[in-house]
């Protein structure tokens, strides 16, 4: 199904979008998207999506299942509380994205802004993976609780830049940030731990690693001639020092 967002207001094409799901529609391309927000919101199942364009804030927030693709830039809060599904965004993402992300895979071609993976966890079998190509903004990571950052670094607008902003991990007490090459230690946040991955750690990075080079045409051998670290928290209680017991 062919949608064109061109001067359509963000509610007016949601409703059109669940309206066709309802009636049994299981794939879209949409095109000419300039800001519209909430797109494949809450969404459940086998839906495909093909976006043309710069979605608006909080993309599949709360989505269960859905594939999405973007031929393009997103702006803030993808992948919002997302439970499962598989994002692909060809270009850079904005802050904030996987905000509390509970499971499924988003995988950015490009740059990250601030506060990416901020509240990720993960439960039972539920694992959520970020894998970005560039370079991220302050606060990676922060108060993650599960799951898997990937940080290569490489497909860049910021090639002068540090591959973290300051202060990445703060308040992280469970999941795993694996970063591609050197972490300046300036960036860490505190109470974390930066250790080689090792054969299990390798087998996460390359499996993800072979879908995220799959869909940017990128060369998977080129990626791993750096050796990857891996960021992890000291404690599950980073800060439980800081509260007195009653």
């Amino acid at each position: 199904m062919l949608l064109d967002a061109d001067n359509v207001y963000y509610r007016e094409l949601n409703q059109q979008i669940r309206e066709l799901v309802a009636k049994g529609e299981t794939e879209f391309e949409i095109v000419n998207v300039r800001g519209q927000r909430y797109i494949a919101d809450g969404l459940d199942g086998d839906l495909k999506f093909l976006i043309h364009g710069v979605p608006g804030q909080d993309m599949a927030a709360f989505m269960r299942g859905p594939t999405i693709r973007v031929e393009g830039n997103v702006q803030d809060g993808v992948a919002n509380t997302m439970d499962e599904g598989l994002i692909i965004i060809n270009g850079m993402a904005g802050d904030v994205v996987g905000y509390a992300m509970r499971g499924g895979k988003v995988l950015i071609k490009g740059d990250v802004g601030y506060r990416v993976g901020i509240h990720m966890k993960a439960y039972k079998e539920k694992f959520p993976v970020l894998v970005i190509g560039g370079k991220a903004g302050d606060f990676l990571g922060e108060y993650m609780a599960g799951g898997a950052i990937i940080l290569l670094g490489m497909i860049t607008g910021k090639p002068d830049a540090p591959i973290c902003g300051r202060s990445m991990g703060t308040g992280m007490h469970g999941g795993v940030i694996y970063v591609r090459g050197e972490i300046p230690a300036e960036q860490l946040g505190p109470n974390l731990k930066v250790e080689p991955v090792d054969a299990e750690d390798m087998k996460l990075i390359t499996e993800n690693l072979e879908q995220f080079c799959r869909e940017f045409g990128v060369d998977l051998k080129a990626v791993l001639t750096e050796p990857f670290q891996r960021v992890k928290p000291f404690s599950h209680r980073p800060y439980g020092n800081l509260y007195v017991a009653c």
